[in-house]
């Protein structure tokens, strides 16, 4: 398969059909992964469906092809190429880049890294759209640990603070409110409001309601009022996060793609350390900030969406955005040259971008179709539908395993251990920097291992650290030295074990496996179910630990751990170094068809065949 250079990067995903970029008068075909997330998916009819199971396999020839010939324009080219490019040219204003787009369409090499250039050389645009990914993973770590060490102090405050069915909730509820809110409302803000504004918009009208909404809830008075400022929060939240990871795969090159997926989880684990470190020196410094400690934990928030929302400003806008949105062709390859080395690739990408729209007459160009037409098709196209049931997946094992509890509760659960409240303070701020330094793995094993090997390889150990803890937390009133060391050792454990495998995984693969017509709202829903599962935790929690104790609630998480791998085992397949046409074939096969292949090649042992590419084992690939 030849993989013209960097085209894969801008745009995500793979069309139902594969048509040539351009016709040759040589008899050899240039077989190329087309970019068909540009348009709608389109509808199926029974009989398109039954087409679109038989997966197509192409041959590859044994060299490319120039599609034009460098001393000749024509040389190579027929007058229908020529008229596709003169096409592209002139119909959206590009004549002043006419050379640049010849140079890209003469080659279409196999190996799109610059050579001799490490492939973390970026332009700096380019680097600061990471950074804008990185501080808006920061903001909403940050966040996450704001409320943690708050937790020690405003429920007395508000009258909340006793072990009743009552004010367990209420204190439930308030912890929860942000994922309530980024689940029900602002997840499903999204897709209008990138619509509407683009990727740089949203981040910035998130970044805006998080900082507004942290620094607001850090001066209530009322439990109330605190949890209405959460509820806000939680959309601000959802803006910056979908719009941000959606935003870094759009502009990334393809050969770092990976990587850069890890920069979200990194970073907002970078978010999460902070948050305790200043949790902990706030909560050191009583002569300092006295009773106002809680409500600096809660403020301190609010600072990473200040340096946000001014540098979103100076990043370009996503190319993908402006070609979706009035094949805005001429906006799009600025955008592309900002973020590129060479004018070239940027030509190439959106050549071949041009090339594939003007192919497919039978996918429907509708932006202003309803919203609730496209969530239906992510559950009736049957490729979207495999691709949703495995990034939904994905995201619930990431809260079944239980990180978040302990990052929202740490504080509360080593103090219920019999940890002095300094101690449970450090013990936390550790928890926070193993969470950091552990996702640095993931940069270079996202690619080499794989999505699914990376999450069935970390949750059965993730599950025997969590049966350990429990077993040092019934020790604590016995044996409390004994406790201490065993307790807090395995949470750091289980956390380095979190954050290469089950932290950045979901969110990365949930990005990667939809085409772009459902990009925005396949993304933001599967947020969605991660944000209503981690509501449900923090909901749930605090009545497990008054039910079930410390030790039992470690124990009952160390079970979900176990449920985790068997659904990741049975419905999430393998995308590493997939082709875009692969992975359309990876979700061309049917859920039970691969659940099945699992079961009897890897647990009964059975000689069987391959379903397609969608077969891939734990370590395959």
């Amino acid at each position: 398969m030849i993989l013209p250079a960097l085209a894969p990067s801008l745009f995500v995903a793979t069309t139902q059909q594969s048509p040539k970029l351009f016709s040759t008068r040589t008899n050899q075909q240039c077989k190329v992964c087309i970019i068909s997330s540009i348009a709608p998916m389109p509808r199926y009819d029974d009989h398109e469906e039954e087409q679109h199971e038989e997966l197509e396999h192409l041959t590859d020839n044994d060299s490319a092809q120039p599609l034009l010939d460098d001393n000749n324009h024509s040389a190579s080219s027929s007058p229908a190429d020529l008229l596709d490019l003169e096409s592209l040219i002139a119909r959206y204003n590009l004549s002043r880049h006419r050379e640049d787009f010849f140079e890209a369409a003469t080659t279409l090499p196999q190996d799109s890294a610059p050579p001799n250039k490490n492939k973390f050389h970026l332009p700096v645009p380019l680097t600061l759209i990471i950074l804008v990914v990185a501080l808006g993973a920061a903001s909403q770590g940050w966040t996450q640990t704001g409320i943690n060490g708050a937790n020690l102090y405003f429920p007395r405050l508000f009258g909340i603070g006793s072990d009743s069915p009552r004010d367990t909730l209420i204190l439930g509820i308030i912890n929860a409110g942000i994922y309530l809110s980024n689940a029900i409302l602002g997840s499903f803000l999204v897709a209008p409001v990138n619509d509407k504004f683009g990727r740089r918009g949203a981040i910035f009208i998130g970044s805006i309601i998080s900082f507004v909404a942290n620094a607001s809830g850090s001066v209530m008075n009322t439990w109330y009022a605190l949890l209405i400022w959460r509820l806000i929060l939680g959309v601000g939240l959802a803006l910056v996060s979908s719009s941000a990871n959606v935003y870094a795969a759009e502009c990334a090159p393809k050969e770092i793609r990976g990587g850069l997926g890890v920069i979200w989880q990194m970073f907002c684990a970078f978010g999460i350390f902070v948050g305790f470190a200043v949790n902990w020196w706030v909560d050191q410094s009583p002569e300092t900030f006295g009773p106002m400690r809680w409500r600096i934990m809660l403020m301190a928030a609010a600072l990473p969406s200040l340096p946000l929302m001014g540098l979103v400003l100076f990043c370009p806008e996503s190319p993908a955005w402006f070609v979706k949105h009035g094949e805005r062709y001429e906006n799009a390859f600025e955008s592309l040259c900002k973020i590129r080395h060479k004018k070239v690739e940027a030509a190439r990408e959106l050549l071949m971008v041009f090339q594939q729209r003007e192919q497919s007459p039978k996918v429907e160009e509708n932006p202003h179709r309803p919203l609730s037409r496209s969530l239906m098709e992510l559950y009736s196209v049957p490729r979207i539908r495999r691709a949703t049931v495995a990034a939904y997946t994905a995201m619930l094992a990431q809260q079944a395993c239980g990180i978040n509890i302990i990052a929202f509760f740490s504080s509360n659960i080593f103090v219920q251990a019999n940890f002095s409240p300094y101690a449970a303070e450090l013990a936390s701020t550790i928890f926070g920097l193993c969470n950091f330094l552990g996702a640095f793995p993931a940069v270079w094993t996202m690619d080499s291992l794989g999505r699914r090997s990376l999450m069935l390889y970390t949750l059965p150990p993730m599950a025997l650290t969590l049966a350990i803890a429990a077993f040092g937390f019934s020790l604590a009133d016995a044996q409390r030295k004994l406790s201490f060391y065993l307790t807090t050792s395995m949470i750091y454990i289980f956390c380095l074990l979190y954050s290469p495998g089950m932290g950045p995984v979901p969110t990365a693969y949930s990005a990667e496996v939809f085409p772009l017509s459902h990009r925005e709202l396949a993304a933001s829903s599967a947020v969605a179910v991660t944000n209503f599962f981690a509501a449900v935790l923090s909901l749930t929690f605090p009545y497990l630990l008054a039910k079930l104790g410390t030790a039992g609630s470690f124990l009952l998480y160390a079970v979900l751990n176990v449920v985790a791998w068997v659904l990741v085992f049975l419905l999430v397949p393998e995308t590493k170094k997939q082709s875009l046409e692969e992975l359309d074939g990876v979700f061309s096969i049917s859920t039970r068809r691969f659940a099945r292949y699992q079961v009897r090649k890897y647990l009964l042992r059975q000689d069987v065949e391959k379903p397609g590419l969608a077969g891939v084992g734990l370590a395959e690939r």
